[in-house]
């Protein structure tokens, strides 16, 4: 197995991102590119990702498909060390992973590959009653808002109106009509943690545009889109009515 990355940025930041939710993952090789899917100890968040193999300068596999399974705090040092312009190539070689870095030195890295006892599943495809799309840093600022108030937030959405909002002893609340985001949607209810979705929304590095699906009382699920190039997290919602 052979695969290199030109601007390897993307990858890195995903790394990041999702390293904050789960410590220890498999990374899938087929013929179509990398993927994961992964669930968090807790058991309440799931996380998706997939980079095509067309965005790989070289993309070489022995067999049918490959996994790796990987230390993510291990991987994200060494992804850190990769700089604007550097180019990243990752081998597989016996129970090792070697990635090399090329700009002005050649540098070479090599991580222990690790069996995970992680559990196989995919990612849920569900029918939503709501489908948000909203631009992504806008979505961080009310997240952020409601973080500053309460541990939990509420969506709730009408086909012309998406409301943001959380209640301790004090309140935020964010509304958007149709000219601030493009609503699909029915009348839907749902309340979900601010600490996972504080994580969630650093996936507005790779992607200014958000896609937010939920229902009364439902999981909900958070898209990040670039190109081909997709992040996604699935989250459980928070049963208790008062905030």
């Amino acid at each position: 197995m052979k695969l290199t990355l030109q601007n390897p940025k993307i990858f890195s930041d995903i790394v990041t991102i999702i390293s904050e939710l789960v410590t220890e993952v498999r990374i899938k090789i087929n013929k179509e590119g990398m993927s994961l899917v992964a669930i968090d100890p807790a058991n309440v968040a799931m996380i998706y990702f997939k980079i095509p193999n067309t965005l790989f300068s070289d993309f070489e596999i022995d067999k049918e498909e490959e996994e790796l399974g990987v230390n993510l705090s291990n991987l994200k040092a060494v992804l850190r060390r990769c700089k604007i312009g550097a180019a990243l190539t990752l081998e597989k070689q016996d129970n090792l992973l070697k990635l090399s870095i090329r700009d002005r030195i050649k540098r070479d890295f090599s991580l222990a590959l690790i069996d995970t006892d992680t559990e196989e599943k995919p990612l849920p495809e569900w029918e939503f009653n709501s489908v948000i799309k909203i631009n992504s840093d806008t979505l961080t600022e009310v997240i952020e808002d409601c973080s500053v108030v309460s541990d939990a937030c509420t969506f709730i959405a009408e086909p012309d109106k998406f409301v943001v909002e959380a209640h301790s002893l004090n309140s935020a609340r964010a509304e958007f009509s149709t000219d601030e985001a493009e609503i699909h949607s029915g009348n839907s209810t749902a309340r979900f943690s601010l600490e996972y979705l504080s994580k969630f929304i650093k996936g507005a590095k790779i992607s200014n545009q958000s896609t937010l699906s939920f229902s009364d009382n439902h999981p909900m699920r958070l898209d990040f889109h670039t190109g081909d190039v997709v992040l996604s997290f699935v989250l459980a919602p928070r049963v208790e009515q008062d905030d």
